[in-house]
């Protein structure tokens, strides 16, 4: 009788019955209004109350609510104030004015991820890996990474001293680099191995230290000369090469593949896109090559070395990479500032993800300490690096060579 009454009730009361459906419930809109509101409410609170009325400036106070949004997404998102969207633009560029040090934000530090050739920083011994403590005195610990970088750069032949520690070591130095004019060097030290370091093959050697405008064309002028002097295999060296322009990190790729090779592709909000070799009329290069890739191979580089491995038409060896593969796309705004703005990820085609994976290497050969100090020091010495005893203190070299003797004989044996 009492489960009869409290069936009659349930129908009364209109409540669903055990295994019938429940209609499900829309998540709430989402309006930014009220959050402008309190935005707004907060930026007339601060121009009203505050101490110092200096800093209660409109823009002052936008720019810095823009800064805040834009640096806790990631360590590449970020605001620029005109001046420093300006300086950005000037970084594709073949000569611009600075210490000639790439950095990053790593763990909150702002870290070196490679000194560019013949600039101050590299001749200074600043080394990749380095952790920048003060810039001028005044601690970078709360410096976005845009704001760092407005630091490095300034008047030509004006002094500017870094704190910088090297983990390293644990050594705690102050570098005092004067600003110069970076003239950003592209394809360096091609040549032929000689006898003593190839074992026999004709085997060329050629450093990309960055992908600029002229990268591509700069690589297949090495190599036309290369060849010409007989080459039967390659060392394409990518260690320390920060990164630099997409376009032309794809143009170096088509250099070894056959035209419309799809070499990269993004995934993100927006729909993927695919990056190709273009077409050319002259036929691609088809002798075997191994890329030398490290820690601080980082962006384009890892795009060019994942492409080769993933399409077998390279051997990687050396280190894992940096795994720096996200896109970044700068918007400008009305009053000459910008946002840059993480939008998408790059992935080999072989669908890996660059991005804080890297890219490993077929066969692991690293470098102690000692060996790559010595290695920077020969190249901020001008040495040629086929001259002495070179390859005794870079393993990775020799290991590269290894590789393609291995690779030739393969081939002959075809």
């Amino acid at each position: 009788m009492l489960r009869f009454l409290f069936f009659v009730l349930l129908l009364e009361l209109n409540v669903p019955l055990l295994h019938a459906e429940a209609e499900p419930v829309p998540p709430p809109v989402e309006s930014p209004y009220e959050e402008l509101q309190l935005i707004a409410r907060t930026i007339q609170l601060i121009r009203q109350d505050y101490v110092d009325e200096s800093k209660t400036g409109y823009q002052d106070l936008a720019y810095s609510a823009l800064r805040g949004m834009l640096d806790t997404l990631d360590p590449h998102s970020q605001f620029m104030e005109p001046k420093g969207f300006q300086s950005m633009q000037e970084d594709t560029r073949s000569e611009f004015g600075g210490l000639g040090v790439v950095v990053t934000l790593q763990n909150g530090m702002l870290t070196v991820i490679n000194p560019m050739e013949d600039s101050p920083g590299f001749q200074a011994g600043i080394l990749p890996g380095d952790q920048i403590l003060k810039i001028n005195g005044k601690s970078t610990e709360k410096l976005g990474l845009n704001d760092a970088v407005e630091k490095l750069r300034g008047a030509v032949g004006e002094k500017v001293t870094l704190t910088v520690n090297r983990p390293a070591t644990g050594e705690l130095k102050d570098y005092e680099l004067a600003r110069a004019v970076i003239k950003v060097p592209s394809v360096k030290d091609s040549m032929i191995l000689p006898e003593r370091v190839s074992g026999g093959p004709t085997i060329g050697y050629v450093r990309i230290t960055q992908f600029n405008s002229p990268t591509a064309t700069e690589l297949a002028e090495a190599l036309d000369k290369l060849e010409k002097k007989g080459m039967d295999a390659l060392v394409l060296d990518m260690r320390h090469n920060p990164g630099g322009l997409l376009g032309s990190a794809v143009d170096v790729c088509g250099e070894f593949l056959p035209p419309n090779t799809m070499v990269v592709y993004t995934e993100g909000r927006s729909p993927l896109r695919e990056y190709r070799t273009a077409q050319r009329k002259r036929k691609h290069r088809e002798y075997p090559v191994v890329v030398l890739t490290n820690y601080a191979s980082a962006s384009g580089s890892e795009i060019v070395a994942g492409a080769l491995k993933d399409l077998d038409r390279a051997l990687v060896v050396g280190e894992t990479t940096f795994g720096k593969g996200s896109v970044q796309s700068v918007v400008s705004l009305p009053d000459g500032s910008a946002a840059r703005l993480t939008t998408a990820k790059y992935f080999t085609p072989g669908r890996n993800l660059i991005h804080e994976h890297g890219v490993e290497p077929h066969i692991r050969a690293a470098m102690t300490y000692d060996q790559e100090t010595r290695l920077l020091r020969s190249r901020r010495l001008r040495e040629d690096p086929a001259k002495d005893a070179a390859s005794i203190w870079d393993p990775q070299l020799e290991r590269a060579v290894d590789a393609l003797q291995g690779a030739l004989l393969h081939v002959r044996n075809q």
